[in-house]
């Protein structure tokens, strides 16, 4: 499958009535894994990818390069349709049009460009977050539709307006990102149905949500124009801690046929990592 291929199937789930969610991803193995449990979509989170790839917090010290380069990896071994939260475009309206080129170019089927105020400004509060103006935001997006070559490249206006300025902000923002080109709009710190119906009511594009209470059902969401909703991104905090108990229990002294039970078997390390696919090629082209 070709990432065109990849995009129009996002597309077609972004055109639909259902509302999924997509395996929280990091790297080209656990894409793998993601794939052969059956998800179809994917999502690489701006702080997973920091993590994952720095050891570092989601403060926007990664950079593009090291993330575009992170969704190569990742792209190369599977074939999600992948969303990706590109951040604040890494820099103004110029800088997220190059965001697309990269991402694009990297097989990425869906990206988000937000509104916050990225990185976080000097002076400003621990824990505070402050946005964007809206032509400021909407400009970003315009810039960010025209930078793509792919018209089946999904791009998603992303606000956290939610949490700062409440419906009423939102309602605008969302009203002037929809005239922008954009495919999707995207949703952080939803709370309430009523906020949903709202957001709704002021557009007509699919839209994605970035978590939502476990009270809010996915079939409520789905009925108000929600198409994927996040889960979070456990997968990662997972991986860390069966690392940690890995590395303790042989430094301790423990002997490795102790972690049989909890590690993959060899039958499963080599399907993921496409062995038999690679022992063929050996035969036809190292003999």
């Amino acid at each position: 499958m070709n990432h065109t291929e990849q995009r129009n199937r996002l597309r077609a789930i972004l055109a639909d009535s259902q509302c999924l969610s997509p395996a929280s991803v990091y790297d080209a193995l656990s894409a793998r894994v993601a794939e052969a449990v059956g998800y179809k979509i994917g999502m690489l989170a701006g702080s997973t990818a920091s993590s994952t790839t720095l050891a570092a917090p989601d403060l926007i010290v990664l950079t593009l390069t090291e993330f575009a380069d992170q969704v190569r990896r990742i792209m190369r071994a599977c074939n999600l349709s992948l969303i990706v939260d590109a951040d604040h475009g890494y820099g103004n309206a110029l800088n997220a049009m190059r965001t697309v080129h990269e991402l694009e170019h990297a097989g990425v089927s869906a990206l988000s460009i937000e509104d916050t105020a990225l990185p976080t400004p000097f002076g400003q509060a621990e824990g505070k977050e402050s946005l964007t103006s809206i032509p400021e935001g909407a400009g970003k997006l315009r810039a960010a539709v025209a930078g793509r070559s792919d018209p089946s490249l999904i791009i998603a206006g992303r606000t956290s307006a939610l949490k700062i300025e409440g419906v009423e902000g939102t309602l605008a923002r969302v009203k002037a990102y929809s005239q922008t080109g954009v495919d999707a709009i995207f949703i952080v710190g939803l709370e309430k149905l009523d906020q949903l119906d709202a957001i709704h009511a002021a557009t007509k594009l699919p839209i994605i949500i970035g978590s939502a209470p476990a009270s809010l059902k996915r079939e409520e969401l789905a009925a108000r124009g929600a198409r994927i909703v996040l889960q979070g991104h456990q997968p990662v905090a997972a991986a860390v801690k069966a690392l940690h108990a890995c590395y303790s229990h042989l430094f301790n002294g423990g002997a490795p046929a102790d972690l049989k039970s909890t590690i993959a078997s060899a039958e499963e390390m080599e399907k993921v990592t496409s062995a038999d696919q690679y022992k063929q090629w050996q035969r036809d082209y190292l003999r």
